[in-house]
């Protein structure tokens, strides 16, 4: 975004100062109360269909240098085009694509700037926009996630929009799909590179965390879960988005507080 301000007003919009770039446009559809001649107004620039410089209020679904997870709305001859918030759909060239695009359906894609064109386009070939620098996150660190794939032993998530992680299956306890963006905490770096991650805070902060979860849960549902120590995993995942040893941790220390009573069938919220 780039802010700039108002040097003319005309019927069918203003025009900005873009230094060496010249004055550019910005439509009247977009204008606000800022758009007055000698005021400044926050903005997003693109080349219009044309080829023309032209300036938005609105912000895009994602920025040069971002992965997002966008819907492709047409296939033509010169590539796919997706849908990222603004007018002009965003390109997304063939030799950029990691498998054929579709209309309709929904792809893992980075923003770039394609030096040649000086257009912004996305390519689905993930890996060549990551980084080869070993990680050097520190263990327990809180880290931004975007789900980007199923596999067999879990989910794969692009951490801090830099590096591969990994969400291993039995260690998930909370619905997840592809394109969300959640926070998640680094467990281990594998092999100087691969980097092994959790969505549950680490050691003491975590348990306390997942106390008010617990009690957050009672309460809604009137003081008494009919979940014990001998529930299974499955079940206290679907209750709690916990692990059961997290469960287990949790409500011990919440009836050392006096907090809940562990009763034959269920623990139970104490008044």
């Amino acid at each position: 975004m780039n802010r700039m301000r108002v040097v003319k007003a005309l019927d069918f919009g203003v025009y900005l100062d873009g230094g060496e770039l010249g004055e550019i446009l910005l439509p009247k559809k977009y204008l606000n109360e800022d758009c007055k001649v000698g005021g400044e107004v926050d903005v997003f620039l693109y080349l219009d269909s044309e080829d023309r410089l032209i300036a938005t209020t609105l912000p895009p679904l994602a920025m040069v240098g971002e992965f997002a997870f966008l819907k492709c709305v047409e296939v033509s001859p010169v590539g796919a085009f997706l849908d990222w918030g603004l007018l002009k759909d965003l390109l997304v060239p063939f030799r950029e694509q990691r498998q054929k695009m579709e209309k309709g359906r929904h792809y893992i894609v980075r923003i770039y700037l394609d030096e040649k064109t000086t257009r912004i386009a996305a390519s689905s070939r993930h890996g060549k926009f990551l980084s080869d620098t070993p990680p050097d996150y520190r263990e327990g660190e809180e880290v931004d996630l975007l789900i980007a794939g199923e596999i067999a032993v879990g989910y794969k998530a692009i951490v801090n929009e830099r590096h591969w992680g990994l969400l291993y299956r039995n260690e998930v306890f909370q619905p997840l799909k592809i394109g969300q963006r959640i926070k998640g905490y680094v467990t281990k770096i594998r092999d100087g590179k691969k980097v092994d991650l959790t969505l549950q805070k680490q050691g003491g902060e975590h348990i306390r965390d997942a106390a008010a979860i617990i009690l957050d849960v009672l309460r809604a549902k009137g003081g008494f879960i009919p979940v014990t120590d001998s529930s299974s995993p499955e079940k206290i995942a679907a209750v709690f988005n916990l692990s059961k040893k997290a469960y287990k941790k949790a409500v011990g220390g919440l009836y050392k507080r006096h907090l809940i009573t562990i009763e034959k069938h269920g623990i139970q919220l104490v008044e």
